[in-house]
């Protein structure tokens, strides 16, 4: 476990803090490389998160969530002390079994599919998993599936042109 303490700043709407590049030269060794998002895990003033460093206009930075403000009533300009390690445990979002069944039944839609960005993956993943009514859920598949085979469906949220 690494510590350090550092002022919460902010950059647009973002509280962040700026990580020790000692630290970061020790994430850097333990996961291989230097570039890319590294995930980790630790504490704010002893309140526990889960959390991503990332690479913001040349700096190394971890973003302080609104959710790990609250838990500490910490505010942009305030100290804090931080614990962190590598969070070695998966972040994969399994996908639903009927989704993965007609992707694999209409190599379009898969191709599709495996076309977009795992970031875009992960959140149809998530979205399909997290529908309580099995109908709901199957009425979005068949969206997502004629969405992904190059048809015009009904607009929804998920799906929208991010253009």
């Amino acid at each position: 476990m690494e510590t350090f303490s550092s002022e919460i700043e902010i950059i647009g709407v973002n509280p962040f803090v700026f990580i020790p590049k000692n630290i970061l030269a020790k994430f850097f060794g333990e996961v291989g490389r230097s570039k890319g998002p590294i995930p980790i895990k630790g504490t704010i003033n002893g309140k526990n998160f889960v959390q991503t460093l990332v690479k913001y206009q040349g700096e190394w930075r971890l973003y302080v969530n609104g959710i790990m403000l609250k838990s500490t009533g910490l505010k942009v300009g305030e100290r804090a002390e931080f614990n962190l390690q590598l969070d070695k445990s998966s972040r994969e979002i399994p996908m639903h079994p009927e989704f993965l069944k007609l992707l694999s039944q209409n190599k379009k839609a898969k191709d599709a599919f495996e076309k977009y960005p795992p970031s875009r993956q992960k959140e149809i993943n998530r979205y399909l998993n997290n529908i309580k009514s099995d109908s709901i859920r199957l009425k979005n598949i068949d969206k997502i599936i004629r969405h992904l085979k190059g048809e015009k469906v009904e607009y929804f949220v998920l799906l929208r042109n991010k253009s």
